[in-house]
């Protein structure tokens, strides 16, 4: 394997996952580090069966249920910045996606549909009837799954750094996640991926498997854009504004869901109920553990839409 290809494998794996843990700051550090996060202890956790697969999951907090699912190549940790917050007033059900993190890959074909049967599956299994769910981007894939096969379960829905077809990515992107296989992981023994990877994982010798698990899920040409007027729920797509899909595939999407298609109105007559927030200096490998993640999505799943008047703001300001 070439140098340039090897490169090109590794930029297609950051598009699936921002390493094994945050960024620290502002310009002085690259967003891609092997700093990690140690997330709390769980109030409970454990292992579900479902539909073939063995799935970790891990409980915290208390309140409104939320599911949170990961990005691809990592594990419910990626969250551990941001899990505080989201914790404080609700139940986070956090999941390790198949072949990731604490659950194995197993024989079962990798794909978004039957994984998102499985999540609506686990919230069965935990007693839930219907929950609010947050997606990064493999995982939003999952959630957006989950939402139209199963909207009887899901509230309200959060995707982040999620597409509705392969086409939104930025064109260069396509041709460096066909070349993602197997072949890769040798090279890969000294990165923060592979090194998450194994320090969890039920069979870390899966790993190869892995990556030609997710290669041929990246080489699919999927167009769901069918699918997105079943999305009858109240949505919010979340992007940074230098996220790696085309400004107006993200736009498009919220169109498709009935934003952005006329202005307001004065009384906010015709806002609609679903939520577009672009993030300012934010890109698809940090924007996930972003403070402005959270600040822009727990009010739109705690139903808040009410915004102060104008007259409000100015007997405030006197």
């Amino acid at each position: 394997m070439s140098r340039s290809t090897f490169i090109a494998i590794l930029v297609s794996l950051a598009a699936l996952v921002a390493a094994s843990g945050p960024a620290n700051t502002e310009e002085s550090k690259p967003a891609m580090t092997t700093e990690t996060t140690t997330l709390p202890k769980p109030q409970k956790s454990g292992l579900l069966p479902i539909n073939g697969v063995n799935y970790y999951y891990a409980v915290y907090g208390k309140g409104e249920p939320l599911l949170l699912l990961h990005g691809g190549l990592g594990s419910f940790d990626m969250f551990a910045p941001v899990l505080p917050k989201l914790a404080e007033n609700r139940t986070v059900i956090g999941v390790d996606l198949q072949g990731h993190g604490r659950t194995a890959l197993g024989d079962r074909p990798f794909s978004l549909q039957a994984i998102g049967d499985d999540m609506a599956g686990i919230v069965k299994a935990l007693g839930y009837d219907k929950v609010d769910v947050m997606g990064y981007s493999l995982g939003g894939g999952v959630a957006f799954r989950m939402a139209v096969q199963h909207p009887e379960a899901v509230r309200r829905l959060v995707l982040v750094s999620t597409g509705y077809a392969a086409d939104g990515f930025y064109d260069e992107m396509r041709p460096q996640q066909a070349q993602v296989s197997a072949a890769a992981a040798a090279f890969m023994k000294d990165t923060p991926m592979y090194k998450s990877y194994v320090a969890v994982a039920p069979h870390p010798e899966d790993f190869p498997k892995l990556l030609d698990a997710l290669g041929n899920f990246m080489r699919q040409n999927d167009d769901f854009s069918a699918d997105v007027p079943k999305l009858k729920m109240p949505v919010m797509l979340a992007y940074g504004d230098s996220d790696m899909y085309k400004p107006e595939h993200e736009i498009k999407f919220y169109q498709m869901l009935g934003g952005g298609l006329k202005d307001a109105g004065w009384m906010r007559e015709n806002l609609s109920r679903n939520r577009l927030a672009i993030l300012p200096n934010r890109t698809h490998y940090d924007v996930f553990f972003a403070p402005e993640l959270t600040a822009a999505a727990l009010p739109f799943l705690n139903g808040e839409t009410k915004v102060k008047s104008w007259d409000e703001v100015v007997g405030e300001a006197e």
